[in-house]
């Protein structure tokens, strides 16, 4: 499929594209404010400055576009049809970037949640958001 958009427009969209404050985070951030949750954001003291660090449950979530961290079998981590092979180094680095980010704050003893940024659209939105707040509030293991 060709894109529909000039070189010139590509490549604007594209560096409007923000790496925090984005859309899904503030869906999940307002969600767990109103549940009494509070949390820092995008906290640089800890690898790959999680989105969401929540001392008081030593809880850390990242909330990822489909797109650039490459979530598995999803519909929107697609890969452009033009400069695959540049595409494909730079979704591979940052895969490999994430894996690493997340074992470092594991052996800090940080519990590290991941909501995709699929999970949040309207019709999975409420079971996304309950379950993320019961993985955090019960202190279970079981990661998305």
């Amino acid at each position: 499929m060709s894109d529909n958009h000039t070189k010139e427009q590509r490549s604007y969209n594209m560096s409007r594209i923000r790496a925090k404050d984005t859309k899904p985070e503030e869906i999940v951030r307002k969600y767990l404010f109103c549940h009494g949750l509070r949390y820092r954001k995008n906290d640089k003291r800890y690898p790959g400055h999680p989105d969401i660090v929540l001392p008081k449950y030593k809880t850390i979530v990242f909330v990822h576009g489909c797109f650039w961290h490459r979530h598995p079998g999803c519909r929107y981590a697609t890969t452009p049809s033009t400069n695959t092979s540049f595409w494909n180094e730079k979704f591979r680095k940052n895969v490999k970037r994430d894996r690493t980010e997340q074992s470092a704050l594991k052996e800090m003893g940080w519990k590290v949640l991941i909501v995709w940024e699929c999970e949040l659209k309207k019709d999975k939105r409420t079971e996304t958001l309950e379950k993320l707040y019961d993985q955090i509030t019960d202190n279970t293991s079981d990661n998305s």
